[in-house]
């Protein structure tokens, strides 16, 4: 019987360390479009909300396009004379680590100012360890996530911590 017990914590313990690891993916532009003058990322980035953690990739061919990392004066400007970063490999994975706000344009002639240009507002996550009632610098209101587009483990972490305090309450 302790055994079983054991077991059931084991697993429940493992529930509450996937329930934690909630990093999303998302593919700019998807479902629609991707990396590329045809979409609009104002439309795009109104129905996501990046953590830390997430990443975001840019897919596109890297003869026509790349992804050019600036300050918000370059980005207001569409310059890319002093870029953060620079990815040209066509599906670019970048790593949103840290609450905070982030700007991409393209960097080939003409193509920011065609609209090749997008800001991530990167707000702390639940688990963050932001005070309560702190906001943070440069989040945005709060405002809901579709699925769409993105892969997230979330959701059941609460459900097992629960779970695991009632096995260990059963001892």
């Amino acid at each position: 019987m302790a055994t079983s017990r054991l077991a059931l914590v084991a697993v429940m313990a493992a529930a509450v360390l996937l329930g934690t690891a909630s990093a999303a993916t998302y593919n700019v532009g998807e479902p629609g479009g991707s990396w590329d003058l045809r979409t609009n990322y104002g439309t795009w980035v109104s129905s996501k909300r990046f953590h830390p953690g997430d990443q975001i990739v840019f897919k596109y061919s890297p003869q026509a396009h790349d992804v050019v990392e600036v300050s918000k004066a370059d980005y207001d400007s569409c310059s890319n004379a002093n870029p953060i970063a620079t990815h040209n490999s066509g599906n670019d994975a970048i790593a949103l680590a840290s609450p905070g706000t982030r700007y991409f344009i393209c960097g080939f002639s003409g193509h920011c100012t065609g609209g090749m240009k997008i800001q991530i507002d990167v707000v702390p996550s639940a688990n963050s360890l932001t005070p309560a009632g702190a906001p943070a610098a440069n989040s945005p209101p709060p405002t809901s996530t579709p699925a769409s587009a993105a892969t997230k483990v979330t959701g059941f972490g609460a459900l097992a911590a629960v779970m695991i305090a009632a096995g260990l309450m059963a001892y």
